[in-house]
């Protein structure tokens, strides 16, 4: 929806983040969205294109703790969550906090460790806490996880499985620039790198603010059923053999909260909800054999739900 006016706050931190990630305002938009919403991202491209760059470009510009993990296949749980070691002077255990022990954490390839150690961030992601040694920590707001994927190489991969899919808000391509994006890209590198010089727009304690006024974006009944009519349409396709689950539902409304508030209205609209359903629903369902084997996407799936579903017409607020 191009062409609307943005709230001033936000509309600082993607002026922030763009002086390092050229031409992908829409993706860094839908990646404030998620952070916005309390959410997650799985952000699926080939390296290269700026993924690990525009998470510490949004760190930055929100002044939050920013770390990254490195997944890799002899990577253990504890070296995410942090481990509890004996101290002799005090004849107690003390924690020595892992990587999750921050407000943005960038979990790159994450694909590239076993299910136990993808498993062992899936707490934090859904509870905020993490339990070390059967105690349990609360993790520090904003918590925002970031992962990605390589979709070209499969050598040596372990597959996300479906719970752990279902915990990510939205699910993005960053794709490659444009020739005119790209040699502003080599503009912008031939003298330093932008991301040094980048300070933060607004503080933590904002952001936090801002996390619980998007809770009071209106969202109309009308827009409700809408919701629910297109994820219940997935789980009666004929195309799909696992649809989306309630979880899906209440993602795709936080989503559209998020994305109309950045867009600086207190309601959510039907255009919100149809253009975050492609990035909120397809990595939730499961499609045939039959519909894989005639090269049917799960996207274009969404697409032709929400060509099927009329469109509600909501009141003026």
């Amino acid at each position: 929806m191009q062409g609307e006016t943005m709230h001033p706050k936000l509309e600082k931190i993607v002026e922030n983040v763009e002086k390092v990630i050229v031409g992908k305002s829409e993706l860094v938009i839908l990646s404030l969205s998620a952070l916005l919403a309390g959410g997650h991202v799985l952000l699926e491209d080939v390296p290269g294109v700026g993924k690990t760059m525009m998470v510490k470009a949004l760190a930055k510009s929100v002044g939050a703790d920013f770390k990254r993990i490195q997944f890799t296949p002899d990577l253990l749980p504890s070296d995410v969550t942090g481990v509890s070691i004996y101290n002799p002077k005090t004849i107690e255990f003390e924690y020595r906090p892992g990587p999750i022990m921050a407000n943005i954490i960038l979990a790159d390839e994450i694909n590239r460790s076993s299910p136990k150690t993808q498993s062992a961030l899936l707490e934090g992601m859904e509870e905020g806490s993490v339990t070390i040694d059967g105690v349990t920590m609360p993790l520090e707001k904003p918590f925002f996880v970031m992962a990605t994927q390589n979709p070209v190489e499969y050598e040596g991969t372990y597959p996300l499985p479906e719970a752990q899919l279902d915990r990510f808000l939205l699910k993005l391509k960053m794709g490659y620039p444009s020739v005119t994006e790209e040699v502003e890209v080599l503009t912008r590198a031939e003298k330093g790198q932008p991301l040094d010089e980048l300070t933060s727009v607004i503080t933590k304690d904002e952001l936090t603010t801002l996390q619980e006024e998007i809770k009071q974006v209106y969202v109309d009944d009308t827009i409700k059923h809408y919701i629910v009519d297109i994820v219940n349409k997935t789980r009666n396709h004929d195309s799909v053999y696992l649809g989306v689950s309630p979880r899906g539902s209440v993602a795709l409304m936080k989503a559209s909260q998020a994305y109309a508030f950045i867009h600086a209205r207190d309601y959510v609209i039907p255009d919100d909800v149809q253009y975050l359903s492609v990035h909120v629903l397809p990595h939730r369902i499961i499609l045939t054999s039959e519909a894989r084997y005639e090269g049917r996407t799960a996207e274009q799936i969404i697409e032709d739900i929400l060509a099927e579903i009329p469109v509600p017409v909501v009141r003026s607020l």
